[in-house]
């Protein structure tokens, strides 16, 4: 294979009582801020902070809660020089959050659950992703219905990006998730990260987000714990390095940077 260069580890900071991942275990701004440095020191590049639950069948919090959870979090991370995005689909949130610090927001409806985002991630001048999205959390799994999944996925996302262009966002400024889990099946998951190249052909950085998500657990014994994902998380984050993947988002960052760094060994060994 071609040598790439290996992606961004994104830790993953859920200011959240409902996560799936981690079950509220970063609620507190304390802890949460505490738990993002802690990232940071184990190796990752960048933190996502989000303050609110997309899991399946996860009910949408108030606006104003959202913004009492991320942004102190937010403001003190920035603050001690980490390298922060926030992961809402609310123009408001992304806002104050950029104004704290962000440098990244990380959309996963795209700019579809809130029409001025598209403003905002234009007038901010931030790094903007845009996630491939079909709708909300609670009726997500009643959308995964497709014909080809790769490349329905790649279609919609560039109508998105040319939605948002249009709307003023810099097109430099973006970057594109396939939306591992978000009204996908198990196999349709696995097929768009097979086919990963051909949402990288529309030219834009990719993130990868397959941390700890059901399809993982699938593959292991039924009962199994969350945490017990992030062996196959970390064989995924290399399998993204190999295809060319900018960022990778992980809740245990330890597991995929070491991946990562035995794949760096076996690039060099490449050269030589």
């Amino acid at each position: 294979m071609t040598e790439r260069a290996l992606p961004l580890v994104m830790g993953v900071v859920n200011v959240t009582p409902d996560s799936f991942s981690d079950g509220g275990r970063w609620f507190d701004a304390e802890a949460a801020i505490a738990h993002g440095v802690e990232l940071v020191a184990q190796g990752a590049d960048l933190v996502d902070v989000g303050g609110e639950s997309t899991r399946p069948g996860a009910a949408r919090v108030e606006p104003e809660e959202e913004l009492r959870r991320v942004v102190p979090v937010i403001r003190e991370l920035a603050g001690r020089g980490i390298r922060v995005s926030v992961d809402t689909m609310r123009a408001a949130t992304a806002a104050a959050a950029v104004e704290a610090g962000a440098e990244i927001i990380n959309d996963v409806s795209a700019g579809l659950a809130d029409e001025a985002m598209a403003e905002i991630a234009a007038a901010t001048g931030a790094r903007y992703v845009a996630m491939h999205w079909r709708g909300h959390s609670d009726r997500m799994d009643a959308l995964a219905e497709y014909a080809d999944v790769a490349r329905e996925v790649r279609d919609e996302l560039s109508a998105r990006v040319d939605a948002l262009v249009a709307a003023g966002v810099a097109a430099d400024r973006l970057i594109l998730d396939p939306g591992l889990g978000f009204a996908k099946r198990g196999e349709q998951n696995w097929e768009l990260l097979a086919r990963l190249d051909e949402l990288q052909a529309l030219g834009f950085p990719v993130l990868v987000g397959a941390s700890r998500k059901r399809f993982l657990g699938a593959m292991l014994p039924e009962g199994a714990p969350v945490e017990e994902r992030d062996l196959p998380t970390a064989v995924v984050s290399a399998l993204s390095a190999e295809a060319g993947a900018w960022a990778v988002r992980v809740h245990d960052v330890v597991a995929t940077r070491r991946a990562l760094d035995v794949v760096g060994a076996w690039q060099s060994g490449r050269r030589g």
